[in-house]
């Protein structure tokens, strides 16, 4: 009695361990995740507008602290603002370079603003300023263009200023737009673009500026960069420095910002469902289990099985086949053939080893169809010939019980 209880226990441990197994293991993948989601959002707060490129309030490498000391200290009222509502006047510097500038916007700045400084690479505001051009390619390294000739005053006045930034060309195939003045040309041929890019508005004047190196507190001492930096920003009393932010009015509507509030709850829902149905389905998929079949079927049944089912339904080639495949495996072995050695090379040996042609023997051991019992007969008879040949060549003997062994449908 003891014996019988204590199996089943010693059985079932195995299974609670590794069902404990398996729970800790998802446990430990959820946990993953959730400080894999907890450390993406602390990376993305502190990656914010503090340590964004042409940040006016930064005093890192990419940032514009420098500019806006420079323009304060020349009586330049410096406003920083991410909505349009709070543009007053003057010049205003628009810097969307994240993209999130509304052209609604960007045409009531381009109606009321008299002078617009813009760093953007998106194609509505490029459209919406009035601006036929769009983005070439990006530029690195630390070349610099000459701006002399330029009928910009503040990049004439630079006379040099850096290429790296954002290079912009006219569509192929387009005249150039009248009005509109390309400057600070990067690469030749086809393959030429401007750093600087300024057309008229119905409010005034707005300048594209690529070469954001320009503007940068690394570089803005670089070549011309500074003068062409506060010629295009200090020109007037007033400079506000707009900067579009995703998720504002200002900011051009997004897919997510279109759908409704229950969308995001939903798809936090459906992946739920989804890990739960994953820890179900692989909780389902456990380990194979050997089970144990209630009676024997020797290998010998089966054959004459096999062999009653060909003989009820007069299927005399299968038949005949059965015993060609078992007598080539057989010569095969006899004449130490590999178990994967192709019938043909068994054909050959036997060949070879009896002396009687290729063609007899592959007739013996392919063959063709059976059409009657006589060719069954006849077809058996001729590969126990072949058999008893191959064994002679070979021991000099007959065929023992075990050569035979298999030879019956």
């Amino acid at each position: 009695m003891t014996a019988t209880t204590t199996a089943p226990a010693e059985r079932a441990a195995p299974r609670r361990e590794g069902r404990r197994s398996r729970v800790v293991f998802w446990v430990a993948i959820v946990l993953v995740g959730l400080l894999l989601a907890a450390l993406t959002a602390v990376v993305q707060s502190a990656d914010g507008p503090a340590s964004a490129e042409l940040d006016p309030t930064s005093t890192t490498a990419s940032g514009s602290k420098a500019l806006v000391r420079v323009l304060e200290q020349q009586g330049t009222d410096v406003r920083v603002v991410d909505r349009a509502d709070g543009i007053t006047g003057g010049t205003v510097f628009v810097d969307d370079a994240r993209g999130a500038l509304d052209p609604a916007v960007a045409r009531r700045l381009a109606r009321e603003a008299s002078h617009v400084v813009l760093v953007s690479t998106g194609a509505a505001p490029l459209d919406a300023f009035g601006l036929d051009v769009e983005p070439a390619a990006q530029v690195g390294g630390t070349e610099t263009a000459s701006t002399r000739t330029c009928d910009i005053p503040a990049a004439s006045d630079a006379r040099r200023v850096s290429t790296a930034g954002v290079a912009y060309r006219v569509p192929e195939g387009d005249p150039v737009p009248a009005g509109t003045t390309l400057c600070a040309s990067s690469g030749s041929g086809d393959e030429r673009a401007y750093g600087l890019v300024r057309t008229a508005t119905r409010g005034g004047d707005v300048t594209l500026v690529g070469t954001t190196a320009a503007f940068r507190n690394d570089t803005i001492t670089t070549a011309g960069n500074a003068a062409l930096a506060l010629g295009l920003l200090g020109g007037d009393d007033s400079l506000t420095w707009y900067t579009p932010t995703p998720g504002t009015p200002d900011a051009a509507p997004t897919l997510g910002s279109l759908a409704p509030p229950w969308v995001p709850s939903a798809l936090a829902l459906l992946a739920l469902v989804a890990v739960a149905a994953g820890v179900r389905r692989g909780r389902r998929l456990g380990p194979l289990v050997v089970e144990r079949m209630p009676v024997v079927v020797r290998a010998a049944e089966t054959t004459e099985g096999r062999a009653r089912l060909a003989a009820r339904t007069r299927d005399r080639t299968h038949a005949l086949d059965t015993l060609r495949i078992a007598a080539v495996h057989r010569i095969g072995r006899r004449l130490g053939l590999p178990r994967s050695a192709h019938v043909d090379d068994v054909v050959r040996a036997a060949a070879r080893a009896t002396g009687i042609p290729d063609s007899r023997v592959g007739a013996v051991l392919v063959g063709g169809t059976t059409p009657d019992d006589r060719a069954l007969v006849a077809g058996a008879a001729a590969l126990d010939e072949l058999e008893r040949a191959v064994t002679t060549a070979t021991t000099g003997g007959t065929p023992t019980d075990h050569d035979r062994r298999g030879a019956r449908p």
